[in-house]
């Protein structure tokens, strides 16, 4: 981690760090068999034992950390190279990921802990929150091929690039500051409902857009 950042540096221990010594600190105490599986209205469907929490709990905190260097490094590896020209956003989007992994590992744990555990009222907020900062974050993010919407007419065109990633931004901040309200208020089942229609169109319609946007400039 030569040249990090301190700040960064915490934050990144930290959500890797804090999951694991909290599975640690309360693993003997667990039963056996936990929840490892939630339907839709947020109740348990699934069971297993309790070590599977030991591999989801490593694999979710890999996979965060794995993404913030895939970001930070993304202007060294990227085809293009016009990633390069805004590595400090590249890099707040992989730390982003990080926190996101972190609070996702405590939510999975802390429902392993509590059978009153309401998993739904936390991860839906919480996935919605990560919309709408990726959302803030796209604007600013160069045509590449590992981060933003890389559908084929957008890494031909820079203003095709552009112009999808300015409506995919207002899209996701709106809809992420929607799945958090509606999950928070709404019962479980309606919050699931929600969330899915609202994953759907903030994925499809800048795929649409894009297409469009090059059929409407082929000239």
């Amino acid at each position: 981690m030569k040249n990090q950042h301190p700040l960064y540096l915490v934050i990144l221990l930290a959500a890797f760090g804090i999951p694991l010594l909290y599975l640690g600190w309360i693993y003997t105490n667990l039963p056996d068999t936990i929840a490892t599986h939630f339907n839709i209205e947020g109740k348990p469907d699934g069971f297993g034992h309790k070590s599977t929490l030991i591999f989801t709990t490593l694999l979710l905190s890999l996979v965060g950390l794995g993404s913030y260097f895939l970001m930070k490094y993304l202007p060294k590896i990227d085809p293009k190279k016009s990633a390069g020209q805004n590595p400090a956003t590249l890099e707040k989007i992989g730390l982003v990921i990080v926190v996101f992994m972190g609070l996702l590992n405590l939510i999975i744990i802390q429902s392993a802990v509590s059978n009153d555990f309401q998993i739904n009222k936390f991860i839906l907020p919480l996935i919605g929150t990560l919309f709408a900062l990726m959302g803030n974050y796209m604007r600013s993010i160069k045509p590449n091929y590992f981060a933003g919407f890389r559908t084929p007419w957008t890494l031909e065109n820079a203003d095709n690039w552009r112009a999808t990633h300015l409506l995919a931004g207002k899209l996701w901040v709106i809809g992420g500051f929607s799945c958090m309200i509606i999950s928070l208020l709404a019962p479980a089942k309606i919050g699931w409902i929600v969330f899915t229609a609202i994953t759907v169109i903030i994925s499809i319609v800048p795929f649409v857009f894009s297409y469009r946007y090059y059929k409407k400039h082929q000239s």
